[in-house]
């Protein structure tokens, strides 16, 4: 049973699976990520279908690539590949597995035009009969945090949704994904890791859906997610500490500093993880943080498939992302891989980082415009 309902779409096989959630525990009906998105997609009388087919398809090559991370130790799927990304990062064997998942899930799914992946070059165009009607693009990291594979950490997967600009029953192209935040249709992320757990929203809050491996259904585990206004945890790799600029400097001192009445010192928590991170954060409070070095002025992580899917979440969730000194959703991407600073979190310990670069670094921003 657990096969089929991995990939039954028959609404009796669902029914069945179901049932057995409500047998296990008969004090609760949980509410499924098919059923969530249906009831979301009735409230608005132009939907086509095309969306719940979407997150579907994005569901069900997550729970392969789940199934794939929790047998990595014993299959042959560790370890690096002797291929490069257009970041000059090694992929790891899983990197090149859980993207081509992703693209063959969005690829045959119909909804899905084009796709943005960290580890593809250049933008995924999708140029069949069936893929030029679809209304949607996806910007995609099909393994966020693959350095932590092999010592078990948890990583994650992160995606964002745009309403493609070009018309449908065409292909499509680059400028559909080069898109500001603000046209997001939808965001989220699925973290691997004690238990497997799909995060999104619509613009309509954040909802967590935790994986029952016994009926192979995402179920709704966290309804309507806020991230506290201030949190006593900071993420940061402090081990490029003399690479930050003053701002991060004395925001890291501020947060190191003994001071009963806002709680300080707070805590150091860093798994290396955007997702990991994020994901601790948005339930306990606090704030990760990625700024820009005097090495990569621009940062790391990525705008359009790491920073935006963060910043929209916090957004719904309550909270605020910026890059120092602007929000993030309002930073319109000129290159598909287009780096940026990410300061994300507790609306309170988001300002008050932003309070330090202004005041101390407001000049740091000033590099070239144009770096991959």
């Amino acid at each position: 049973m657990k096969w089929c309902c991995l990939i039954a779409n028959s609404v009796n096989i669902h029914d069945i699976c179901i049932k057995s959630t409500k047998t296990q525990n008969s004090t609760t009906q949980m509410k499924t990520l098919i059923q969530f998105i249906n009831e979301m997609q009735t409230s608005n009388p132009f939907a086509t279908g095309q969306f719940t087919r979407l997150l579907n398809d994005i569901g069900i090559a997550s729970k392969i690539v789940n199934r794939e991370i929790n047998k990595a130790g014993l299959s042959h799927t560790m370890g690096e590949t002797e291929n490069t990304n257009v970041q000059g990062e090694t992929q790891k064997k899983l990197d090149v597995f859980a993207n081509e998942q992703f693209l063959n899930a969005l690829r045959f799914g119909g909804a899905c035009a084009a796709v943005v992946s960290e580890e593809e070059d250049e933008a995924i165009i999708f140029d069949n009969e069936l893929s030029n009607q679809g209304r949607y693009v996806v910007a995609i990291d099909p393994l966020d945090g693959s350095s932590n594979i092999e010592v078990n950490v948890s990583i994650g997967t992160v995606f964002a949704i745009y309403k493609r600009n070009s018309e449908p029953g065409k292909p499509a192209d680059e400028t559909d994904i080069l898109q500001v935040g603000t046209n997001l249709v939808a965001a989220g992320y699925v973290i691997y890791g004690s238990s497997t757990m799909m995060v999104f929203s619509t613009g309509q809050g954040v909802n967590g859906f935790t994986y029952d491996p016994s009926v192979g259904l995402f179920l709704l585990s966290h309804p309507n997610m806020t991230i506290p206004d201030n949190g006593n945890i900071y993420s940061i790799n402090e081990a490029n500490y003399i690479y930050f600029a003053d701002g991060v400097k004395e925001y890291i001192k501020y947060c190191q500093e003994d001071d009963k009445k806002t709680n300080r010192p707070y805590t150091t928590r860093y798994i290396g993880s955007l997702v990991a991170d994020f994901h601790r954060n948005l339930i306990r409070g606090g704030i990760y943080i990625y700024p820009g070095t005097t090495k990569q002025p621009m940062g790391k992580l990525r705008l359009l498939y790491e920073c935006i899917p963060a910043a929209f979440l916090a957004e719904q969730a309550g909270g605020k992302a910026s890059d120092g000194f602007k929000r993030i959703l309002d930073i319109h991407p000129y290159t598909i891989h287009q780096r940026s600073p990410l300061f994300v979190g507790s609306k309170k310990m988001v300002e008050k980082a932003e309070y330090f670069m202004e005041r101390l670094s407001k000049n740091f921003c000033e590099f070239p415009i144009k770096e991959n």
